[in-house]
């Protein structure tokens, strides 16, 4: 959430952000709201002063009086409030500000790469795609997934299912060397934490699921409940940043991408993930500092792996309302002849601190919001697709990624 001085003080630039996101704001009744809202509080507090001072009188004139003004406190509490609702409504459809720097475009048309490692892998026999693969060697059953869970359901098995809790540990380790607490996140989150991720109003309707008759729903990231883990709070500064690796089971509808990538484990509702979540203090610079350590931290996985991938600099129309700046890394699947997105790495600024109420004292007794960060760390079975496609044999096997085989206890994967 940005704030609405913010707002007011850079109007034109909050209007242009959010045409480049996408994304209809109904200014008007955004800032008619807020006067309306400002005009309100004056007059509650002046007749909270004037009944403070009713409130000494004895005489029954003065009873009387203060009987009245607590009559026309109580309508203008009820108008001020439901007047900072739909105040609050307005502001939760506002995107946050992409950082300057960032690359104005409509769609993924927009993005620009950035960066790319390893060499594409040159093969002199006929490839297989991921489930070609895996249905010979007996390591992903899609058929019974789907029997069992519905649309997009799998069971991996063998060592596809130790290849994924190798995968995930293999990175979860990594980053707690480096100094990240490690944590595991609930899956369940309450609505407020949507709200405060950014999740919520945008992609309520797309990309969440709801529990009937409950104020839960599954989370898509670790990024939301991790985030929200210091909701309410106020942080000392001495403190910051405070830097999680997760671990959680994630859920997505994908109800907007009906038709896109059916084929395989590339997009499913359930997979699992770990994620890395910074909280830092409120410096702009400080925080594009620590993306790119975010960045760094994910593409060192991927060349322990040695999979092949590219840097993609996201356009405004692609990075989400409440990126200020976000990368993309995309590894590289024979059996697509493309990259696929495996890692998503955004700076918030204090657009989610502010809906949490994330907060931190500063040295000099300043309170300010903190900055959040996210990128993930690696998510399976996708990162599995690459894994699988890149260390096929000729002879229908598998390597093994050398990091992983202490793991696995072996080299090849065959029948």
């Amino acid at each position: 959430m940005l704030d609405i001085k913010f707002i007011r003080e850079n109007l034109e630039l909050c209007k242009t952000a959010a045409v480049n996101k996408n994304r209809v704001v109904d200014w008007a009744q955004l800032l008619e709201c807020d006067d309306k809202r400002r005009d309100l509080i004056g007059k509650t507090d002046a007749i909270r002063a004037q009944r403070n001072n009713t409130e000494k009188t004895t005489s029954e004139e003065g009873r009387q009086a203060g009987r009245a003004v607590k009559q026309e406190l109580k309508v203008l509490e009820d108008e001020l409030r439901k007047v900072e609702e739909d105040f609050n409504s307005l502001m939760l459809t506002v995107p946050n500000v992409p950082d300057k720097s960032v690359p104005i475009g409509k769609d993924e048309h927009g993005n620009v790469q950035i960066k790319t490692w390893g060499k594409i892998p040159e093969w002199d026999f006929p490839i297989k795609d991921h489930m070609a693969l895996a249905t010979a060697l007996d390591l992903i059953d899609l058929e019974r997934g789907a029997k069992v869970a519905g649309s997009r359901g799998y069971f991996l098995k063998n060592e596809a299912a130790q290849l994924e809790f190798a995968i995930l540990f293999f990175a979860f380790q990594k980053l707690i060397n480096k100094g990240y607490t490690p944590i595991t996140a609930p899956t369940l989150v309450k609505e407020f934490a949507l709200y405060g991720n950014g999740e919520f109003p945008w992609g309520r309707d797309t990309n969440v699921y709801k529990l009937e008759n409950a104020d839960n729903y599954l989370s898509g990231t670790a990024e939301v409940p991790v985030t929200a883990y210091y909701s309410n709070e106020v942080l000392n500064e001495k403190d910051l940043p405070k830097k999680f690796v997760a671990f959680s089971p994630c859920f997505r509808r994908e109800a907007g991408s009906y038709g896109k990538d059916t084929k395989g484990v590339y997009r499913i509702h359930q997979f699992n993930k770990i994620e890395q979540v910074i909280i830092s203090k409120n410096d702009m610079n400080n925080s594009f500092t620590l993306h790119e350590e975010l960045l760094a931290n994910a593409e060192e996985i991927l060349q322990d792996l040695e999979l092949p991938y590219r840097v993609l600099f996201m356009c405004t129309g692609d990075m989400g309302e409440p990126q200020v700046k976000k990368y993309d890394i995309e590894t590289w699947m024979p059996g697509r002849e493309a990259y696929g997105e495996t890692m998503s790495n955004s700076v918030m600024g204090d657009f989610q601190a502010r809906r949490l109420k994330i907060r931190y004292k500063t040295k000099d007794g300043k309170t300010l919001f903190c900055h959040t960060l996210n990128n993930t760390a690696i998510a399976s079975p996708r990162i599995l697709v690459a894994i699988l496609e890149n260390y096929q044999q000729k002879d229908g096997s598998i390597r093994v990624p050398k990091v992983l085989v202490p793991f696995i206890g072996k080299e090849i994967i065959h029948r």
